[in-house]
């Protein structure tokens, strides 16, 4: 099933994958993402469960910070402006294989990241040029449940989704 079983590492990145790719700004600068509760659930049960969750992206903004540390996500990196060196630095600190990483992203900032891990994601609403090199393409759109989405399909590809226990 597309390499769902071999998965041991989640990396996302935040606009267009975790929340909507919406932003509110306010007169006082600061800004506003909408986050998905369902995709949140999923992600502390991965963590619960021993997977490696990191977020990698451009943008950085203290509350989308907040709530990634509420989750219980440690590894989180904000303000990346190279996610390549950041990522082959981590997966070399860390000793992950590529094949075991999936990696879900929307958008052109995406791609070569995307090109280098065992199973490249997208949701539902990517860009076509993030789609024809994703291996699955979630139904479900960015801060709208492709989130849980993947977590899902490789949790239970390892039987490790097993709500009977929760």
């Amino acid at each position: 099933m597309l390499g769902f079983s071999n998965i041991n590492t989640f990396i996302f990145d935040v606009d267009g994958v975790l929340t909507d790719g919406s932003v509110q700004s306010f007169k006082d600068g600061e800004h506003s993402r909408t986050f998905f509760i369902k995709d949140g659930y999923a992600i502390e049960k991965a963590i619960q469960n021993g997977y490696n969750v990191i977020i990698i992206s451009g943008g950085f903004e203290e509350g989308v910070k907040n709530r990634l540390t509420f989750l219980g996500i440690r590894d989180i990196f904000l303000g990346v402006k190279d996610k390549l060196e950041l990522y082959n630095n981590y997966t070399k600190d860390k000793n992950i294989n590529k094949d075991q990483v999936l990696y879900m992203g929307d958008d052109i900032p995406d791609y070569k990241m995307l090109k280098l891990v065992g199973l490249p994601t997208c949701p539902a609403d990517a860009v076509q040029d993030i789609k024809v090199i994703c291996k699955y393409i979630s139904p479900f759109p960015g801060g709208r449940g492709a989130v849980r989405d993947v977590i899902e399909k490789v949790m239970r590809a390892q039987g490790k989704w097993t709500v009977e226990k929760w």
